[in-house]
């Protein structure tokens, strides 16, 4: 299998969303650098693409919620794993997405 060259290969598909978690703050406030593997993964994650919605039985779509660009609130774990180059995304479902941030 050939590697990803950029998340912008990965398509998500009905109401699928691709987001990358937003990265902790590795300093602290008085300039001391925590250890990476001491930074915990934040809840926060930005919003890359998504899918064009879930359809029903009947055809219909059912919108995704988020569009690119939202910030959301993901839960700690679940979601499926996507590498590409040494960068991390993850894949969730619509209806797994916890809020919408709002930017105000």
């Amino acid at each position: 299998m050939s590697a990803l060259k950029s998340f912008k290969n990965i398509v998500p598909l009905l109401d699928r969303v691709l987001v990358q978690r937003a990265k902790a703050e590795a300093k602290t406030a008085s300039g001391i650098y925590i250890p990476e593997k001491n930074v915990e993964k934040l809840n926060e994650a930005d919003v890359l693409a998504v899918g064009p919605g879930a359809v029903t039985k009947h055809g219909e779509r059912i919108p995704v919620s988020v569009q690119a660009g939202d910030r959301v609130l993901i839960p700690p774990f679940g979601g499926s794993t996507v590498k590409v180059g040494d960068q991390e995304y993850t894949l969730f479902r619509d209806s797994e997405i916890l809020a919408k941030i709002s930017k105000e």
